[in-house]
């Protein structure tokens, strides 16, 4: 498993790159544009092109995933809001793709009171059309939109993995689409995970519903709220609610052992993840990954009994 970051590209993106080595990630998250405001940052095809070259020939870096912005509802029922929300998502996956981001995620937005069955249509068909308009736009495939879980605050949609379901299916479970599982989200939401059995239901629950071929990458934080509190408030690994025994009975599950992690905890000095967060989520993971094996290791065989009900190997027995 990779361990990543999510560090600033204030300034351009090329620093990013910088700062993500400087905390000895091996995945960097940016956003493409500031994630509070509607306009989106330009970038020239050559600086998105020499971004991408410069990932490429870093040794320390894997990979890289992007961010949409915050104010994207596609399910908004305003359609003034939610068309302005699709031309920022195609902003985003324009640059995204430029860099060569293996996915931007969203959060899937809110349906303001009224209701997610009458906003489904309207979600899946956006969806959709931001990746073909990307498409068109680039003259080549855009990369894939990553769905967040949410904690479940108001008319939040994806609050749970069945609501995830939701979206998939009204977009026509286009392939397009991938899935990014937020810990923090998921504790908030209700579901815990502290024994490995829970981990496992988590696991099952996202193979049987989703598909674990959907699940492109975790975003890995601790909780300052607790479990079902429906609230976003994230907290250091080790230092919340959550607990770095949960997190680890979910990180070393052997079935997640292929996707990616990013840290979008406040960090020690409480601006962003810095290298001693990446070596807790790395030593969480080692702890987890040993109670993994030690519960799936066949138990030993049963000593052999001697005669005379001794028991023992062959040398101990009577000549």
């Amino acid at each position: 498993m990779l361990f990543g970051a999510h560090v600033s590209a204030a300034g351009g993106l090329l620093p990013a790159l910088e700062r993500a080595v400087a905390v000895d990630a091996s995945v960097v998250q940016v956003h493409t544009q500031s994630p509070r405001v509607w306009r989106p940052s330009s970038y020239s095809a050559e600086l998105l092109a020499e971004f991408a070259s410069r990932l490429a020939a870093c040794p320390e870096l894997d990979s890289v995933v992007c961010h949409a912005s915050y104010l994207v509802n596609l399910a908004a029922p305003d359609p003034e809001l939610a068309s302005r929300s699709l031309e920022t998502l195609v902003k985003n996956l324009e640059i995204a793709t430029g860099m060569g981001a293996f996915g931007v995620v969203l959060h899937p937005g809110s349906h303001r009171g009224e209701g997610l069955a009458s906003v489904l249509g309207q979600l899946g068909r956006y969806l959709c059309q931001a990746l073909d308009t990307a498409s068109e736009r680039l003259g080549r495939a855009s990369c894939p939109i990553l769905l967040e879980n949410t904690a479940g605050a108001g008319g939040t949609i994806g609050r749970s993995l069945q609501e995830i379901v939701q979206v998939l299916d009204a977009a026509s479970g286009d392939p397009r689409l991938g899935v990014c599982l937020d810990t923090q989200h998921l504790y908030a939401s209700g579901v815990a995970y502290e024994s490995l059995d829970e981990a496992a239901a988590v696991v099952s629950s996202l193979s049987d519903e989703i598909g674990l071929e959907r699940l492109a990458l975790l975003h890995l934080n601790d909780s300052k709220v607790p479990l079902g509190s429906n609230r976003d408030r994230h907290e250091n690994l080790g230092e919340g609610r959550i607990g770095a025994r949960a997190l680890g009975s979910l990180l070393g599950h052997p079935r997640l052992q292929h996707v990616p992690a990013v840290l979008e905890v406040p960090g020690s000095a409480r601006k962003g993840p810095g290298r001693e967060d990446l070596a807790a989520a790395r030593a969480i993971h080692a702890s987890g990954l040993r109670r993994w094996q030690r519960a799936t290791l066949p138990p030993p065989p049963a000593p052999r009994r001697g005669r005379g009900g001794r028991t023992g190997s062959r040398q101990g027995r009577s000549p």
